[in-house]
């Protein structure tokens, strides 16, 4: 009689692998359910949520951030930050500079140069800080040919600038724009060169009067031109009024992003600040608060937001670019540049609008 088989009555054991990837896959999903529960239930998770959507609504992908807070929450964030900004350009501002700002000792043997650039850095950033000791040195520069912005660095070397910065905003299709249709109003030289304000009667503004002194804040055309302007181009908001900080903390500062902002000191100095962005290992960008409380501790008593994001560059003279742009292609093309010369009345701008109803402008046409 030929004798049964019987199995063995102990367990095939697993491989020791096998454990440790359970293990794994255990603490991972433990981990994600805590990491899940601080970021949507908690104070700190929750303002580290609306920042990072904040940071999300500054660039091409603002539609991601609704997976974030929610359709709903997105809406109501950005109308919340549009009447925030409306807010804050309302106060006259009230500030004085000297007639003629100090530009050093004429007789020293070393006298203090036009302009001057030092790096800053903070939590996650790093950027560059532009002082230009004249305000009446800046001029505000338009591309030269129509139907495409044009680079700032092709700006200044084509007029032969000290430096530039890029100034005012533009409409960008598909954030694929041409650069050649800016938002709102652009002044040159005291001269209006592009109006696109339709039956608005005010815009926020950013720019300089005729005896250098800084404007931003919302006025009407007719103010404008009563008050002098000489350069300026539509943007917001203003972070900075009769030297304080408009923007109370970092969670109510816009996200994370590349930033540039125009500020002026009580001397007449204008501060132009270009912070890095979107760039891991490098500089992942700032928060206006951040740029308001920089600007403050270098003595701004007035300063406003420009064109950010992608547009931000710093550049020096024969069109070196100091900074790093966030944009994959580099540089931008852009509607307008702020730039400064040792001679700026010698330079000719050309209005390049002249003619043209904002309504026959393709933005996104190259």
């Amino acid at each position: 009689m030929t004798p049964r088989k019987h199995k063995s009555a102990r367990k095939k054991k697993r491989p020791f692998g096998w454990q440790l990837l359970k293990l794994a896959f255990a603490t991972g999903f433990t981990v994600s359910v805590l990491a899940a529960g601080w970021f949507f239930l908690t104070p700190s998770g929750n303002e580290y949520r609306y920042m990072l959507a904040d940071s999300l609504i500054t660039t091409q992908h603002r539609e991601w951030a609704k997976y974030i807070i929610g359709e709903k929450a997105l809406r109501e964030r950005v109308a919340l930050y549009v009447k925030q900004f409306e807010d804050m350009g309302e106060e006259r501002d009230t500030h004085t500079i000297p007639t003629s700002p100090d530009q050093g000792d004429p007789a020293a043997e070393q006298p203090e140069k036009l302009t001057s650039i030092e790096e800053v850095d903070g939590e996650g950033y790093h950027g560059y800080l532009l002082t230009v000791r004249d305000p009446k040195k800046i001029r505000l520069v338009v591309p030269n040919k129509r139907g495409r912005g044009e680079k700032v660095s092709s700006m200044v070397k084509r007029t032969g600038a000290i430096a530039g910065v890029n100034a005012g905003g533009f409409s960008d299709p598909n954030w694929k724009g041409n650069g050649f249709k800016p938002i709102g109003l652009v002044i040159s030289q005291g001269k209006i060169y592009y109006n696109g304000l339709g039956s608005n009667n005010s815009v926020q503004i950013v720019g300089i009067d005729k005896n250098g002194k800084m404007l931003a804040g919302k006025y009407s055309v007719d103010e404008l031109m009563d008050l002098g302007i000489s350069e300026a181009v539509s943007f917001s908001p203003r972070i900075i009024v009769n030297g304080k900080g408009l923007i109370p903390n970092r969670s109510q500062g816009w996200g994370i992003a590349p930033r540039s902002v125009m500020g002026q000191r009580e001397d007449g100095a204008i501060l132009f600040l270009l912070i890095d962005g979107r760039q891991p290992g490098y500089s992942i960008g700032a928060t206006l608060y951040d740029a308001q409380e920089i600007l403050l501790e270098h003595g701004a008593v007035i300063a406003a937001n420009l064109d950010g994001g992608s547009s931000t560059v710093l550049v020096t003279e024969n069109g070196e670019i100091v900074n790093k742009p966030s944009s994959k292609s580099g540089e931008r093309y852009l509607p307008t540049g702020f730039l400064v010369f040792d001679d700026p009345d010698a330079v000719e701008i050309p209005n390049i609008w002249a003619g043209l109803k904002p309504s026959e402008i393709d933005a996104g046409k190259w």
